[in-house]
C-alpha cells in the first residue's frame, strides 16, 4: 500500500516527514497510558513498526535499550529526559544524526490526553525522513489508537 493510499484511508501524523507528532484524548487514566508506554518489551504490541524491543534495567533516565525495527537494523536507544508519570524523551543515533521520540501526557477536564512526537536530525534528516518517516506518519497514529484501547480496557 503506497502513503497517498494508506493517507485517504487513515489519518496521518501532524506535521513533515522529519518531525511529526499525535495527540490523542482518552477517559483512561494516565497511569495506564504511562504503564503501556513503559512496558518496553510490549512495545511491538502496538507499534507494529518494531519486531522487538528491550530495555537493560529500570526504565528511567539514562535507561539504555535496543530497538529491532521491522525495517532496518537494531538501534541503540537512551531515555535522555524523563519525568515520571508525565514524559519522557528517547533518543537513538543514526548516521550523522539522531532520531528523538517525545512522549508526554497531561490531563485536561478529567481527560488525558497524550503525544508521540518524532524528530530526526542531523546531516541526513531528509533522506531518513523519506525513508522511515513517512512510513511512521502512516503508522503512528494507528499506533496510538491501540494504545488508547489497551488503556481503557485496564480502567
Amino acid at each position: 500500500m503506497s502513503i497517498a493510499t494508506a493517507t485517504a484511508q487513515t489519518p496521518l501524523a501532524e506535521g513533515t516527514n522529519t518531525h511529526f507528532r499525535w495527540t490523542v484524548e482518552t477517559g483512561a487514566t494516565p497511569e495506564n497510558i504511562w504503564r503501556i508506554w513503559t512496558d518496553v518489551s510490549n512495545w511491538p504490541t502496538w507499534d507494529t513498526g518494531l519486531r522487538a524491543a528491550e530495555l537493560d534495567g529500570n526504565f528511567g533516565l539514562n535507561a539504555k535499550g535496543k530497538l529491532r525495527p521491522d525495517q532496518g537494523p537494531v538501534s541503540k536507544f537512551k531515555i535522555s529526559e524523563f519525568e515520571n508519570g508525565k514524559m519522557y524523551v528517547l533518543k537513538t543515533a543514526i548516521p550523522f544524526g539522531s532520531l528523538t521520540v517525545r512522549r508526554s501526557l497531561e490531563v485536561r477536564s478529567g481527560r488525558t490526553f497524550f503525544t508521540h512526537e518524532v524528530r530526526f536530525t542531523g546531516l541526513l534528516k531528509g533522506v531518513f525522513g523519506k525513508k522511515f518517516g513517512a512510513r511512521y506518519r502512516v503508522l503512528l497514529p494507528e499506533a496510538m489508537e491501540r494504545i488508547k484501547a489497551l488503556a481503557e480496557r485496564t480502567r
